[in-house]
């Protein structure tokens, strides 16, 4: 029977190598994804403020349009009342004119005209003193209306440049998510192009191994490779087994570049029967507690412990969802995946 397994195991197949592929694929396409809604959700939110502003600044031109009306229609009616007040001193003129012209005819008018010619002069210099204060009003109705016009003219400076910065906002951004784009590709390929060799080393050395396979882009270790029954403590053939695994690590690692954050993730396993008796109260106790050894062993023969991360997950995962002793042999493993943290 084992002379039939091996056999079995020995024969090509590609259909790991194509799950990897399609795998890695769609974690970018959904990566690339999540960024452009990112992106997106950012543009809109600055293109929502700037549309803020546009409407505030706009408002603000529509109050100081009316206010500008406003004066224009004040200035029009200065105008109005110098005229009349200019009309009524050229009145008063032709009236002295007259006085005048009595005076000189006889001298029995001389008091009346005299009185007459004093209250005309007090009458002029008060009319001369309002159109000087309509003058001076005038004036500062024009020095006004300047003020306004140069505020006028900074908010339409103030929007244009708005506008403008609105416009090297999204190139920016579109630019930004280009590199990023390119970065983030860059870093998968050399992540796959590491996992790839790590798994084709590894292939070639525990290709002719009785209780390992592979499934995926994990390598698989039966529990009876590496632990005795119900136990968690690694037994000489496990033992052998991950020494050749942590050279193999502690090689990857001097290799990959410092930028790239993987790990190699170590997840145990255990078949449906519920545990009985022992130290271990559940599957999730015994799985976790294997998965933790084979990390404390790849530690002690030199692997980094940043490069490592233990997981348990008791019979909930099985490989094969059968109650048979060959699906509970199975289901009973420790799985290897090299991954990015």
């Amino acid at each position: 029977m084992p002379l039939v397994q091996r056999r079995r195991e020995v024969r090509a197949d590609y259909w790991p190598g194509f799950v990897d592929a399609m795998a890695t694929l769609l974690l970018v396409i959904i990566f690339l994804l999540s960024l452009f809604m990112l992106s997106q959700f950012f543009l809109s939110q600055e293109l929502s403020g700037r549309e803020t502003a546009l409407q505030r600044l706009n408002a603000q031109i529509a109050e100081l349009s009316d206010l500008l009306a406003l004066e224009r229609a004040g200035n029009t009616e200065q105008a109005d009342e110098v005229s009349a007040m200019t009309a009524s001193l050229n009145a008063l003129k032709q009236q002295r004119n007259q006085l005048q012209g009595i005076i000189a005819g006889g001298d029995e008018a001389d008091a009346a005209a005299t009185a007459e010619t004093a209250a005309l002069r007090r009458q002029l210099e008060e009319e001369q003193a309002l159109g000087a204060d309509a003058l001076s009003r005038v004036a500062l109705l024009n020095q006004q209306l300047r003020g306004l016009r140069q505020q006028i003219a900074a908010l339409e400076e103030a929007l244009e440049a708005s506008e403008s910065k609105g416009e090297e906002s999204q190139t920016r951004l579109a630019d930004l998510g280009r590199r990023l784009n390119v970065a983030l590709a860059e870093r998968v390929q050399i992540l796959n192009r590491f996992r790839s060799d790590f798994f084709g080393r590894l292939r070639e050395i525990l290709a002719e191994r009785s209780g390992i396979e592979i499934v995926g882009d994990r390598f698989v270790f039966q529990s009876e490779v590496l632990f005795p029954s119900g136990s968690d403590a690694l037994n000489d053939a496990g033992r052998q087994e991950m020494a050749t695994l942590a050279r193999e690590l502690i090689d990857l690692d001097s290799e990959i570049p410092d930028d790239i954050d993987w790990v190699l993730r170590v997840d145990g396993h255990t078949d449906s029967r519920p545990i009985s008796g022992g130290r271990f109260s559940s599957n999730w106790d015994l799985s976790a507690a294997r998965a933790i050894s084979v990390v404390q062993y790849l530690i002690e023969e030199g692997v980094p412990p940043n490069r490592l991360v233990a997981a348990g997950f008791g019979e909930f995962n099985p490989l094969v969802p059968d109650d048979t002793p060959d699906a509970y042999e199975r289901n009973r493993r420790i799985e290897l995946k090299l991954t990015e943290r």
